[in-house]
Order: structure tokens, then C-alpha cells, then sequence
């Protein structure tokens, strides 16, 4: 496997291939001056890192045992590369012709497009993962290296390619976007009771945490248990809620007998799974009615209505005119274009007077009306401002290509948002002008900007910026402002987060503080990818991740043959759905060991399996499992193809 990139994510997905798949990794990274710090995944990881990065350097000046075409590091090992840019040179030293699966995870989209085009070309059988932000672009550059792919290795079948169906391979090319993955998970930990939602090519997966039942309560299982949460506390920080937290730690997938033994403890159920349509872009943006006037000035224009229909109904009790002509008589006294009532009874004079006040009291409202109206439509492409009364918002802090899915996530549940960000040209600020969101432009660090954004009336923060000490330091401040404020931080080094997270339970142990990182919510779905697996979407359960992912049964001997209770592994797997839109598949209510009946979803998906339900090799199933499950189910097949001619 070759990794290349320059941030944190690269680093991860090594870490991810290397430890948990036990696949040998060479990593590409910018020069020791330009590369960012890797992130510590694991103990003791820096330093092997380091050693690594020294073995790599003497290998590249000669000193190595390896000879040239061979591979000699063992399963697990990790070979680093310095270099500036993914030439066709240095591709080729870290072994792309040779590679199994290629993952290019730069920032730079351009870098990214160029490196995946070289690389298919030297390598037209190598499977590819790209990280690229721009969707549609993506699915355009995925569709052209497929086709390349295609054409290239066009009647080539010389069984030495991998495994697979006749001796074939997998060429394919997946297009992530780290942004994508992780929005919706930070989106719901802001706001309390908002789902963990995994959506991806109309299939949705609905999870939601729910507290301890209370004394003499049940909690409600959902489709399905997912997770216990820690037995420790309610808010994990530090090693609780990870994977060395020990028994008292979450649980993951865990089986009927250990949900009905953990009394006490939260879970995560599983609530949804279905087919959904597209999401349907917004298009221009157009610009509501409602906001052309105040609220003031809409109430000033009821009242002036109010006081016309009253005089009307006055005029008919004095005139005994009819209704309508009565009002035309109202309105022609409320603009002064009528006839003086000279002569008519007194009652008419009197109304023709009120008619002519409320009059000279309508003209400034028309006035401000209009210039109101002026100034709404020529600072409609303006950001807005906070509003005065606003209050249980969101405020967001950065709006950079992760704060910006996350808005996009925070505005489809109809939650209020503010942002905060201090580069005027940043990408989100046209977004959030389109969707009208209110933008307080400044710097975090300076007095002012979190109280013009109204953090003593939100209800969270959630720091995205790429800088840690600026997270933490809008995380402090809000608190000072707010100590019950739930804030959420976007953190980059795990040692720092430990720290953070523990310091702040102890100050405030009654408001929530979660930390996340987008590469540790994002590496599990590359590795996934790379390994040739459809990987639909990651949840956090604390400082662990539960992947779903969509699987061919056939190959696989821990599902093919068996009924879905057997399939079941605790803390490894779980078969959550069927697909069935695909022609061949069998209906599992029926016959061929089905047994009982299923509740069917209208666009072909089928959820809560009966437990005697055998799988069948053309069945495709979409599970949930833990990063190392998922390995399991992969690796076998994969280091079965890994082992090849000296030289392969």
C-alpha cells in the first residue's frame, strides 16, 4: 500500500493500514521542513516513526538489502519518503507499478488529480483513493481513470494481478472527501438529541445515543444496539472511552446478554435504515419576503390595517353605506383625495378626521418601507449579523472545508447558526451568505468577536479551526462567559486532547466537552477503501469508531453458509440490512431458510433479518463493525493475494 500526503491524514491511514490490517505501507510525505507533526496513534509511535524515517533515508542513499523490483519489509512495516511533489520519478520509487492500492490524501485537490493520472498510467491495474473536496469534479476524474483503467488492461487476464473472479483485479477508483465523512459526526455532537446520521448514495443510517433509563424504565432498543457507552462517566476524557479504557470503556456491537447486564450505562441504538433520494441542491438563493421588512415595521403596517378595517366598519354604522363602498369612502378620507364631509352628519366628519390622521401616520411607514426594502436588496449578497433576540444557537468558529459541510449539515436540521471567521475570503463565507446564515468577521483571540457572535445565549461552540491553540483558546474564553456552554474542539495532536479534555471536566464537570479529530473519524473509511470495500460512513462512540460498510457475501467464509445469528460476531461484526434491488437476489421472508417475516423499506432494502436467515454467496449486506472486525473480514483475502512470485 502507498499512502501520499502532507497532514494528519496521511499519517493516520498509515497507522490504520499498518496496525490494524497488517499491511506493509510506504508513506509519501513532504520534506522534514514542510511536514506537518504526525499525530501520536498509539504508544510509543513517535519514536518508531522516527526510526522509520532514518531506515527510510539510508535506503534512499543506497544502504539498503533490498534489491530493486522486491519488496523486503515484512507485513506491518512502514517505509517513509521525503518529496516535495508526486513526480512520475518518485511515484515509481515508492513502488506504485507494484502496488496494490494507491491513497493520495493531499490537501490540494490539483495535487491529488495530477498524482492519481500519472499514477494510472504507470500502474493501469492499481487501485486508487482520492481525497478531492470538489464532489462533482470527482465523480468526473473518477469516471475518466475508471475508463482509463478499463481500456489499458482491455483483454489482460494473466492470473497474477490478485485475486478475484477469473484471475481479474480491482482497478477501481474511490473519491472520499474527509469533509464529507466526518460533518455529520461533529454536526451532532454540538447539538444534544441530533442523530449520527451516515448517508452516502441514497442509503441512510440512523443512529442516536440515548441516556440510562432511569429506576423502574426501559430503555428503547431501536433496530438494533450498537454501542454501550462508558460505565465510568457520562462525559470520556483521557483513556476512558477509548480502546485501552478497559472493561468499563464502550462496547462495541455488543450481544443481547451484555445490553441486558449493563444497567447503568448509555447506549447508541440504531434507528433508520433506508433509501433516500439525492439531496437536492439549492440552487440561487432567493431572497424571502419576510426579510425586506423589520419585525417592526411589519407590526407597524397590522396596526395601520387594524385601524383601517376599524374605521370601515365605523363608516357603515354612521353612513348605513354598503360594505364596499363604505371602505372605498375610508380609504379615499385615509389619503386625502376625498371631498370635505360639509354638511353630512357629525359622525362622518369625525371618522373623516380619524381617516385623515391615520393617513399622515401611514406616509413615514410607507417611506421606511421602501427604503427598508432599498437596503435589503442591495446588501443581499452582504453577510449578515447576528440578530438582537437571537438565542440556542450554534456557534460555529471557522468556516474553512470542514466548517463548511458542517454548516451545510447544521442548516439541513434547522438548527440557527453564527459563524465566526477571520479570513474574509474564506470558502464557506459564500455559503453561508446564500443560506443567510449570520458571519461575525474577526479574530477569535480578540475581545469582542465571541460577544458579538452572542455566546452567552448559544448553546454550544464548536471550534473547527485548524489552529489548536486557537480552539482552545474560544473553548476557555466561552467557558468564563458561559461554564454550562457544551463545546466541542476540533484538536490535532491526541496527547493535547488528552490533556484538554481531562482539565476541562475537572473545571466545569457539569457542561459537555467533547474533542474530535477528522483524521481519526476519516482514516477508517480510506484504509477501508484501500482495501477494496465500500466504506458508507463512520459514527464516533466516544474516542472509538464504528464503521458501516457494504459487503458481497460471497468470499467470505464468516458470512456465506450461515444464518444472520451465526454471522453475528460481538465486538467485531453485525448484518444490519439486505440489499435486494439487485436482479438474481431472493427475498429473505420467504423461502431458502428464511423464516418469519421481515419489515421490508419501500426502495428495496430489507432490516431487522430474521436470525435464521442464511446468507448466500450473491447476497450483499450492508454491516456495522469495529476497525479491527472489518479488517478481519478483509485482510484474509487480501494477504491470500498479497503472496505472489518473488518479485510480484
Amino acid at each position: 500500500m502507498v499512502v501520499a500526503g502532507d497532514d494528519a491524514l496521511a499519517h493516520r491511514l498509515a497507522a490504520e493500514l499498518r496496525g490494524v490490517y497488517g499491511e506493509r505501507v510506504t508513506l509519501v510525505v513532504p520534506p522534514a521542513q514542510r511536514r506537518v507533526r504526525p499525530p501520536v496513534v498509539g504508544r510509543a509511535r513517535g519514536s518508531t516513526l522516527f526510526d522509520r524515517v532514518s531506515a527510510a533515508v539510508n535506503r534512499a542513499a543506497g544502504n539498503g538489502d533490498a534489491p530493486p523490483g522486491r519488496t523486503a519489509e515484512p507485513p506491518g512495516s512502514e517505509r517513509v519518503l521525503e518529496a516535495a511533489e508526486l513526480t512520475e520519478a518518485v511515484l515509481a520509487e515508492a513502488g506504485v507499478e507494484r502496488a496494490a492500492a494507491l491513497a493520495l490524501v493531499h490537501d490540494d485537490d490539483e495535487a491529488n488529480i495530477r498524482a492519481a493520472l500519472t499514477a494510472r498510467r504507470l500502474n493501469p491495474r492499481l487501485r486508487l483513493v482520492i481525497r478531492l473536496y470538489n464532489r462533482r469534479l470527482g465523480e468526473h476524474i473518477k469516471e475518466l481513470l475508471d475508463q482509463a483503467s478499463a481500456l489499458a488492461t482491455d483483454g489482460i487476464d494473466d492470473g497474477t494481478a490478485g485475486g478475484g473472479d477469473g484471475g481479474g483485479f480491482d482497478a477501481s477508483t474511490t473519491v472520499l472527501s474527509d469533509a464529507d465523512t466526518a460533518a455529520p459526526a461533529l454536526a451532532a455532537t454540538a447539538v444534544a438529541g441530533t442523530s449520527k446520521v451516515v448517508q452516502t448514495d441514497g442509503l441512510m443510517l440512523r443512529a442516536v445515543e440515548r441516556p440510562p433509563p432511569g429506576p423502574g424504565e426501559v430503555a428503547d432498543p431501536g433496530l438494533c444496539t450498537l454501542a454501550l457507552l462508558s460505565a465510568t462517566t457520562n462525559d470520556p476524557a483521557g483513556a476512558d472511552g477509548s480502546e485501552s479504557s478497559g472493561p468499563q470503556g464502550p462496547r462495541l456491537l455488543p450481544d443481547e446478554r451484555a445490553v441486558a447486564a449493563a444497567t447503568g450505562r448509555g447506549t447508541v441504538v440504531l434507528e433508520t435504515v433506508s433509501y433516500t433520494a439525492p439531496a437536492v441542491s439549492g440552487g440561487r438563493s432567493v431572497l424571502p419576503f419576510g426579510s425586506l421588512l423589520s419585525r417592526r415595521l411589519r407590526w407597524s403596517f397590522a396596526g395601520l390595517v387594524g385601524c383601517v378595517i376599524g374605521l370601515a366598519v365605523a363608516s357603515m354604522a354612521v353612513t348605513r353605506e354598503p360594505p364596499l363602498q363604505a371602505t372605498y369612502l375610508t380609504l379615499l378620507d385615509l389619503f386625502a383625495i376625498n371631498n370635505p364631509a360639509i354638511g353630512e352628519p357629525v359622525g362622518r366628519q369625525v371618522l373623516q378626521l380619524f381617516s385623515g390622521l391615520v393617513g399622515l401616520l401611514l406616509l413615514p411607514v410607507l417611506l421606511a418601507a421602501v427604503l427598508e426594502a432599498l437596503g435589503t436588496f442591495r446588501s443581499g449578497s452582504a453577510l449578515r449579523k447576528p440578530p438582537r433576540g437571537l438565542s440556542g444557537h450554534v456557534v460555529l468558529l471557522g468556516v474553512g472545508k470542514i466548517g463548511t459541510r458542517v454548516l451545510a449539515r447544521l442548516r439541513e436540521l434547522n438548527i440557527p447558526v453564527v459563524c465566526v471567521e477571520a479570513d474574509p475570503e474564506a470558502r464557506g463565507l459564500a455559503l453561508a451568505r446564500r443560506l443567510r446564515v449570520p458571519v461575525v468577521l474577526g479574530d477569535v483571540t480578540q475581545e469582542g468577536v465571541l460577544e458579538a457572535a452572542k455566546i452567552h445565549r448559544a448553546h454550544s461552540l464548536l471550534a473547527l479551526t485548524s489552529a489548536d491553540t486557537t480552539n482552545l483558546e474560544a473553548a476557555l474564553y466561552a467557558r468564563t462567559v458561559r461554564p454550562d456552554l457544551r463545546v466541542v474542539l476540533r484538536l490535532y495532536d491526541d496527547d493535547f486532547a488528552t490533556a484538554v479534555y481531562r482539565t476541562l471536566r475537572a473545571a466545569h464537570p457539569q457542561a459537555l466537552t467533547r474533542s474530535r479529530s477528522v483524521s481519526h473519524l476519516t482514516a477508517p473509511a480510506f484504509a477501508g477503501a484501500m482495501m477494496g470495500r465500500q466504506i458508507l460512513g463512520a459514527i464516533p462512540v466516544e474516542r472509538r469508531v464504528l464503521l458501516f460498510a457494504a459487503i458481497d457475501v460471497g468470499g467470505h467464509a464468516q458470512l456465506e453458509g450461515r444464518t444472520v445469528g451465526e454471522a453475528f460476531r460481538a465486538g467485531a461484526w453485525r448484518v444490519l440490512a439486505l440489499e435486494t434491488g439487485v436482479v438474481g437476489r431472493r427475498d429473505p421472508a420467504g423461502g431458502g431458510g428464511g423464516g418469519g417475516v421481515s419489515q421490508r423499506a419501500p426502495s428495496g432494502l430489507v432490516w431487522d433479518l430474521p436470525p435464521s436467515y442464511v446468507l448466500r454467496a450473491e447476497d450483499r449486506v450492508v454491516l456495522a463493525a469495529t476497525r479491527r472486525g472489518l479488517a478481519e473480514l478483509l485482510g484474509r483475502r487480501v494477504r491470500e493475494r498479497a503472496v505472489g512470485p518473488p518479485g510480484e
